[in-house]
């Protein structure tokens, strides 16, 4: 399989991947106004937060005010990521329309992130779904470390598609499978997809790739050749993972959106405006944007400046 899709949705995980562990407490102003300009810019899934324990994820603690924040928009989906049943029906009473669940492909990364192995947690997934469900509620599954783990090391692609196999079973709509530790390379990480392929169709998976040795572009591309047409991004490259020592960041939005608007691949997403959504965040972050787009359109900025005085 070669061939492009000619459209890509991208799944916007900033305000939730990319912020969860971020040292300094983000206002809720900054985390509602980012959102509203990230659906400004087109994009029309965006991760808004999750209802986690505040005592592990305090940056996550004020998400029900975020979805209440948050304009009514019909074309734009604010999913959010629950643990457990109490996580859910959190999420179902501030209103959420979309949920998300994880389970990893390492069972040593299981047992370090969230304290249970690989069958445990899938089972404690099981009533979530179900319920969530039954109200009517998309319910979208995580795969994590499915290129490798920061405890075993390399992941084996069959680990990785029984996991998938199994969220699917309970009812996940859609599998996005997660380089974590950003470690994957384009061939590792199309031999993990057509893995999961051979059991789940390639319209229900997305991809998920940390940038950590700067490969997250490469097997992006790779993954389109061979099916794949949902993307998770982060915008300005926020993120990171705590469990994962010098994890670096989701793939930047703005980078991802560069290269398939090179390609002639539509997403519905405006570069400017996300390039001033990915400013605007970093700016009240007190830092400079990682994302070479962002970086290279600014220093363009900046000399056109100079040259026009």
């Amino acid at each position: 399989m070669t061939s492009l899709p000619a459209s890509v949705t991208l799944v916007e995980v900033g305000p939730r991947d990319g912020l969860q562990n971020e040292p300094q407490t983000v206002p809720l102003t900054v985390k509602v106004d980012l959102i509203g300009r990230l659906a400004e810019a087109g994009l029309r899934r965006i991760e808004a937060g999750a209802f986690v324990s505040p005592k592990w994820v305090p940056q996550m603690a004020d998400t029900a005010d975020v979805l209440a924040g948050l304009p009514a928009r019909p074309d734009v989906s604010y999913p959010v990521l629950v643990p457990n049943e109490k996580g859910l029906e959190r999420a179902m009473a501030a209103g959420a329309r979309e949920i998300a669940v994880f389970a990893a492909a390492s069972e040593s990364f299981s047992q370090r992130n969230i304290n249970c192995t690989i069958a445990e947690s899938l089972a404690r997934f099981a009533p979530v779904c179900r319920t969530a469900q039954d109200s009517g509620l998309r319910v979208r599954g995580y795969v994590s470390c499915v290129l490798g783990c920061p405890y075993e090391g390399a992941v084996a692609p069959d680990a990785v598609a029984e996991v998938a196999e199994r969220l699917a079973g309970l009812g996940c709509a859609e599998l996005s499978l997660g380089d974590t530790i950003g470690t994957g390379t384009p061939g590792k990480a199309v031999a993990m997809v057509e893995a999961v392929a051979a059991r789940i169709p390639r319209e229900r998976l997305a991809v998920h790739f940390h940038d950590t040795y700067g490969q997250a572009l490469a097997n992006i591309y790779a993954c389109l050749q061979h099916g794949i047409a949902v993307i998770d991004c982060a915008v300005a490259g926020l993120g990171g993972c705590p469990y994962a020592k010098g994890a670096s960041g989701n793939v930047a939005s703005e980078d991802v959106l560069y290269m398939l608007d090179g390609l002639g691949i539509e997403t519905g997403v405006h570069l400017d405006r996300l390039l001033e959504a990915s400013r605007f965040v970093t700016d009240a972050l007190g830092r400079t944007p990682v994302s070479k787009t962002a970086r290279a359109f600014s220093a363009n900025h900046r000399e056109r400046k100079t040259l026009q005085r």
